[in-house]
């Protein structure tokens, strides 16, 4: 199973923050398993080859965190 996982990175959005080690949290425009993209927000090594956990948000679920966020602040 672990052979058919695969992923893109179609557009780099930005940073959010970057670790003493190199790692960056980042949002991304990303297909997984070779599906539409979504919005994805994790860690990743300077060489985008190992990531860290993360959080996957359709453009809906994106645009509401981005209101609570603002309601928030």
């Amino acid at each position: 199973m672990a052979d058919d996982f695969s992923f893109e990175i179609q557009k780099h959005v930005g940073i959010l923050s970057t670790s003493k080690s190199g790692w960056t949290l980042e949002l991304n425009l990303v297909s997984w398993g070779g599906r539409d993209a979504k919005y994805d927000i994790r860690s990743w090594s300077p060489d985008h080859k190992k990531m860290g956990k993360g959080v996957t948000l359709s453009k809906e679920e994106l645009t509401s965190l981005k209101a609570v966020l603002e309601a928030e602040v």
